[in-house]
């Protein structure tokens, strides 16, 4: 059944001089206005322990434009400056939530700036887009169509720290599900090879940054010769800005491709949940582990499966999947990083590493949905003496071939 979502279509446009001037100052003011909120709403809390609400806010966002010191801020379209406001509401809302930190302050150097304009502040003609306070349309390179009919709701324009400028359209699309099929497969996730699957195919890591670690590294050894704040070290600092540009794009552009995949061939998806931030702090595989960016897979998974009607289930941290003996459940006990082949002790079964741990995963996996529960750390059972998750894997796995 085709499903309504709200999908956002982003664009590379070309501004003209006035427009990027135009646009500069809205930045500008977007940042002074968020940041003068949360200032407000830091001091309330903190002298009186009051909360300041949204419409608070904005009623002293009309105090401050009719001021001599901000009276420039009535000179961009105020929705941006509305906008900001509701992004910092929301900011607190997810504080208060226990989602994330307390917000911080935008800084002027920050390398990605955005504003955003709703309904009333643009005009979507014929395919044309013009943002109020700027001059003519804008130049967009249509990399794709929208989807027919579609109407944007919300325009969000921004410059990333390369200098480009991108146009995000927020609409409305409908999404078929894609054909059914009968397929699952169990991803381990690697640094050699970015995954390795249950089928026992490995997708080798393309290592974008290593393979332009030369480029960034000249870059930024231009950038620290020169003089700080000198118009050639901003031009080396958009430098630097670039490669690291060139390198994201590459990456995401593959995790797009890679997780299309998975999604469109299986109607189960199974992963583990990885604990990223803690494995960052490996010092010497943080650099590789950021590289894999298996966060930003992760999240592909989740709403392409979500929209093209697959399942996407996650196994505990904590399941051992690389110690797992596939063939007779036993669990080995510590296996050194550097070990990618081992002999089970019990049956003899010769396991690759990473398509063991796939497999396992794949397994736990079903057994987990099949029971409508979460995979959970190994423990004994006092009727058996074995391992719940031992024997649901043992269950799961009584069809599944093993080469």
């Amino acid at each position: 059944m085709t499903q309504q979502v709200r999908r956002a279509f982003k664009y590379r446009f070309y501004p003209t001089a006035e427009q990027a001037a135009e646009l500069s100052r809205t930045f500008g003011c977007v940042r002074l206005v968020y940041n003068r909120a949360l200032e407000e709403r830091t001091r309330a809390w903190n002298s009186e322990q009051r909360r300041i609400s949204f419409a608070q806010s904005s009623a002293a966002l009309t105090r401050w434009k009719r001021t001599e010191e901000l009276a420039f801020l009535a000179e961009v379209s105020s929705v941006p400056l509305q906008q900001a406001l509701r992004h910092l509401q929301t900011a607190f809302n997810n504080f208060f939530a226990k989602r994330t930190g307390y917000p911080r302050y935008k800084s002027r150097k920050r390398s990605r700036v955005s504003a955003s304009y709703t309904r009333s502040a643009f005009t979507w003609r014929e395919g044309t887009l013009t943002l109020a306070k700027t001059a003519g349309p804008l130049d967009i390179h249509w990399s794709r169509p929208l989807p027919p009919g579609a109407e944007p709701t919300t325009v969000t324009v921004s410059r990333d720290s390369a200098g480009r400028w991108f146009v995000s359209l927020l609409c409305q699309d409908a999404i078929a599900p894609a054909p059914a099929t009968t397929t699952a497969v169990g991803i381990d996730a690697g640094i050699s090879d970015l995954v390795t699957l249950s089928t026992g195919e490995k997708i080798a890591n393309p290592r974008h940054e290593r393979r332009d670690r030369a480029r960034l590294a000249r870059a930024q050894r231009e950038l620290s010769r020169k003089a700080k704040d000198s118009n050639n070290r901003a031009k080396a600092r958009a430098g630097v800005a670039r490669v690291h540009a060139r390198i994201a794009d590459r990456r995401r552009d593959f995790l797009h491709k890679l997780s299309t995949r998975l999604v469109r061939e299986n109607q189960t998806v199974v992963i583990e949940d990885l604990a990223v931030r803690n494995l960052l702090k490996n010092g010497r595989l943080a650099r590789a582990i950021a590289d894999a960016s298996w966060t930003e897979l992760r999240s592909m998974l989740e709403y392409k499966c979500a929209w093209y009607g697959r399942e996407l289930v996650v196994i505990d941290r904590w399941f051992p999947s690389s110690r797992l003996c596939g063939g007779c459940g036993t669990v080995r006990g510590k296996l050194s990083l550097n070990v990618r082949t081992w002999t089970c002790a019990t049956c003899g079964s010769v396991h690759d590493r990473d398509v063991n741990a796939a497999r396992n995963i794949l397994a736990a996996g079903l057994a987990a949905s099949a029971c409508g529960d979460g995979v959970r750390p190994q423990r004994e059972s006092s009727r058996t003496g074995r391992s719940s998750v031992k024997q649901e894997t043992q269950r799961a796995t009584a069809g599944i071939p093993r080469s």
